[in-house]
């Protein structure tokens, strides 16, 4: 029997298996943006076989073809996801377009379940994609289906509640519908979708999967003839990860694990402590009495990510005004803790009635844990609420 490494180290090593043959210890970066031919057949050839999707070839040709500095980060995820392969995009935006085109030839029309990332729901509520999407609970997506739906799509935890989902019971209901996972929030260290049968899982790989705040990224992991549809599309739109940044992404990766088992420790301290503070009206983080049972089975643990309501808009402003610690901007992932107010940034371009349907309250605050000690992310947060409230309450 095949005995896989323990995840951790798969994560060091994924994507590496050839570095001491080649005698160097850093991963290599190529940014040619062409390349050289000696003989025209044979780079046609490769021309050929990189615009049908195939993964490789034996002339990149050119740079929206193809990149090897990419390739070995899509390699790496995969590898971590359990896929057949990946396919990285300029941002996971440009991902989630790819899907929707390379889906679109199946049907027009898409189930999604809310709440979801912002802009996802604003791409698909918009009909830029010519796609005609319904809207519906986890529970409702049976009902959904159409003769012409194309695709499931859903998200878990769910930005910006953490709700979870529970992704073999979103399958069985898609029947033989592909379903494609966000899974930016989980990271494959605590969640594998494909293992519970989904087509696909996406990654906006900023987040996480960079984990420092420097690259934009994004990427799909699955099999490979959703690959070879990805990959069409991605040469078509020019859509393909720049090399740097497939760079810093693979070399995030090996420290992927510890990043977010560190900073999973101080999100349960902070949720517990939020959970028991007067300015304080809910938490969300699947840590605190989970009742999905999804943490566990479906998840390796609950996250580094976790949202908290105070009463209404003024007082969220006065404690994303008010903290010093931790820094106010949206993005999640990151070594440093980020706070944002989901209502007025990343959900701001959904309506007024798609935020009361995702539970997105005015009061709504985001936090992404980050590294940082948890005594002294606790005094920021502490201070910040204490400040918020009025001042007969906080005396």
């Amino acid at each position: 029997m095949t005995v896989l490494p323990d995840f951790a180290t798969r994560a060091v090593h994924a994507g590496r298996e050839d570095l001491q043959a080649l005698g160097v210890h850093a991963l290599p970066i190529d940014l040619s943006s062409t390349y050289p031919f000696t003989d025209l057949e044979g780079a046609t050839a490769s021309l050929d076989a990189l615009v049908s999707g195939d993964k490789t070839a034996p002339n990149p040709v050119y740079a929206r073809l193809h990149n090897p500095t990419v390739a070995r980060f899509e390699d790496a995820l995969a590898d971590l996801e359990g896929a057949d392969a990946s396919v990285a995009f300029a941002s996971g935006m440009a991902a989630l377009t790819a899907v929707l085109l390379a889906a679109r030839a199946d049907g027009g029309h898409v189930v999604g379940t809310r709440p979801i990332y912002g802009t996802t729901d604003h791409l698909l509520t918009c009909e830029l994609m010519g796609m005609e999407v319904t809207w519906t609970s986890p529970d409702g997506v049976a009902d959904a289906i159409r003769p012409d739906t194309a695709l499931v799509i859903t998200e878990t935890p769910a930005n910006p509640t953490l709700a979870l989902v529970d992704i073999e019971y979103v399958v069985a209901q898609a029947d033989d519908v592909p379903v494609l996972v966000d899974s930016t929030f989980a990271t494959p260290v605590l969640q594998r979708p494909l293992e519970f049968g989904a087509a696909m899982v996406m990654h906006s790989a900023t987040k996480f999967l960079g984990g420092h705040g420097d690259v934009v990224g994004g990427v799909v992991a699955c099999g490979e003839d959703w690959a070879r549809r990805l990959r069409r599309v991605r040469i078509a739109t020019g859509a393909l990860l720049h090399p740097l940044a497939g760079y810093l992404l693979h070399r995030g990766l090996a420290t992927l694990p510890v990043r977010v088992e560190r900073a999973q420790a101080t999100a349960q301290i902070l949720a517990e402590r939020l959970a028991g503070h007067p300015a304080v009206l809910e938490v969300a983080y699947p840590g605190l009495g989970d009742r999905t049972g999804l943490v566990g089975r479906q998840m390796d643990g609950p996250g580094t990510m976790l949202a908290f309501e105070v009463d209404g808009y003024e007082r969220a402003r006065a404690v994303l005004r008010a903290v010093r610690t931790m820094t106010p901007a949206v993005s999640l992932g990151s070594v440093d803790t980020l706070v944002q107010h989901p209502a007025g940034l990343t959900h701001r371009v959904l309506s007024d009635d798609a935020r009361e349907q995702g539970g997105i309250a005015p009061g709504l605050l985001r936090v992404s844990v980050g590294l940082e000690g948890a005594a002294d992310l606790w005094r920021d947060l502490e201070h910040a609420l204490e400040v918020s409230l009025p001042t007969e309450a906080a005396v």
